[in-house]
């Protein structure tokens, strides 16, 4: 009997905000890195909208406590632990930060201390970040869901193991995938990415931020490299297994005007607000790695002469989000293939809303607001707080009757 394909997930209605429930005012609390842009963006526009700053609790302090308590009032956001020497240390006993191996003890040190953050209303779920930071996990989830994402074999019950580069070399004959993406199964920020294609001959490629000395260490770098001796990719990979791999099938992308294209897709309580265009003349278009932000005009004119709407590559997306109800915001990154008629989910960011100087999409509702000031707005109108009320009409919730519970 043949298996029925998953049900898909419900997307968000995509009509105007409900009416919000009088509430009292709400209080921020982060939990992040205080010197960090991320925590300054997310603290202006929490004054910006009439609110007091946040209360801001530092990683390093919530770390070395085990920790730490909220009031039952307190709106609680968790930004990134990253950029910091000293909090990384903390999660991966490494001294040396652009050092690439234990992310799997970053994993488990995260995970564990987001489950003794105690009270508040939180924003993000910890067994939602639990799933986002486990690229498997996270694969078999949206593939359950009917979410389309590329093809991996190291994802769900037929999960195959990676103790190696010979295991890698087995998947790509025996799955028949001469082109592949290997990623450290916690990484984040392209670290530990290794994008291998092989070709007739025995030859192969990997393209990587990864710098191979020649005492064997693994240093994340801002300049790509080409391995092309495979004893130096069976190096890196080797070193990297213990941290746990995942594989993903190489799709080949869309161009843009040259260069290969991807797109980074903000959504806020179900709703798609933000997005941007991120292309590369290599496979790995993150914009600290040489990726440029490209046109997104353009990119709507592509698929609409591809015969697709952009209504529905949102809707993509809205339905990765789904899949994480608990968790206020997070950045899709989607892969359009060849002709831009199709679709892929990559990624999906639990921090991926650092996004400078980028405001909200046409018809979101966003328009005008960028991306934390966005995710403030939803907030009050959840809350239904006077605040709320009193907010300039352009920086009004974009958001329509889709889920709006970030609750732990």
């Amino acid at each position: 009997m043949q298996a029925q394909p998953p049900a898909p997930v419900p997307v968000p209605a995509r009509t105007g905000p409900t009416t919000p429930t009088a509430g009292p005012p709400v209080r921020f609390a982060v939990v992040g890195n205080p010197e960090n842009r991320r925590v300054t963006l997310f603290a202006d526009g929490v004054r910006a909208a009439g609110l007091p700053a946040p209360r801001v609790v530092s990683w390093a302090e919530v770390l070395r406590a085990g920790g730490a308590d909220f009031a039952p009032g307190e709106t609680v956001r968790l930004d990134s632990p990253g950029e910091n020497p000293e909090v990384d240390r903390l999660l991966r006993d490494v001294q040396d930060p652009t050092r690439v191996e234990g992310s799997t003890r970053w994993y488990a040190r995260f995970t564990q201390v987001v489950r003794e953050l105690r009270g508040g209303v939180r924003l993000d779920d910890a067994d939602d970040l639990a799933v986002l930071f486990d690229k498997r996990r996270c694969h078999a989830v949206l593939a359950a869901a009917g979410v389309p994402v590329p093809r991996s074999p190291t994802s769900g019950a037929d999960a195959v193991p990676v103790r190696g580069w010979n295991d890698i070399r087995a998947v790509m004959r025996e799955h028949r995938m001469p082109r592949l993406f290997v990623k450290l199964a916690h990484g984040s920020s392209a670290s530990g990415v290794l994008a291998v294609e092989s070709a007739s001959g025995g030859r192969i490629r990997a393209t990587t931020s990864v710098e191979l000395t020649s005492d064997g260490a693994l240093f994340n770098s801002l300049t790509l490299r080409r391995y092309e001796r495979e004893r130096d990719i069976a190096a890196i990979v080797d070193t990297l297994a213990p941290d746990g791999l995942h594989l993903e099938r190489w799709l080949p992308k869309a161009s843009l005007r040259g260069r290969v294209a991807d797109l980074r897709i903000l959504v806020v309580a179900g709703r798609a607000t933000h997005a941007v265009v991120r292309t590369s003349t290599s496979p790995l278009t993150n914009l600290h790695l040489g990726g440029r932000r490209g046109d997104l005009g353009a990119v709507r004119e592509a698929v609409q002469a591809a015969g697709r709407q952009w209504s529905d590559v949102l809707a993509v997306c809205e339905r990765a989000a789904a899949c994480f109800p608990r968790t206020l915001c997070v950045g899709v990154d989607l892969l359009p293939a060849i002709g831009w008629r199709r679709f892929a989910v990559g990624e999906v960011n639990a921090f991926g809303d650092l996004l400078p100087g980028l405001t909200g999409l046409p018809g979101s509702g966003a328009e005008g607001l960028d991306t934390y000031t966005a995710q403030i707005a939803a907030v009050l109108h959840r809350a239904g707080t006077p605040d709320d009320r009193h907010l300039p009409s352009h920086q009004r919730p974009p958001h329509g009757t889709g889920t709006t519970d970030a609750r732990a």
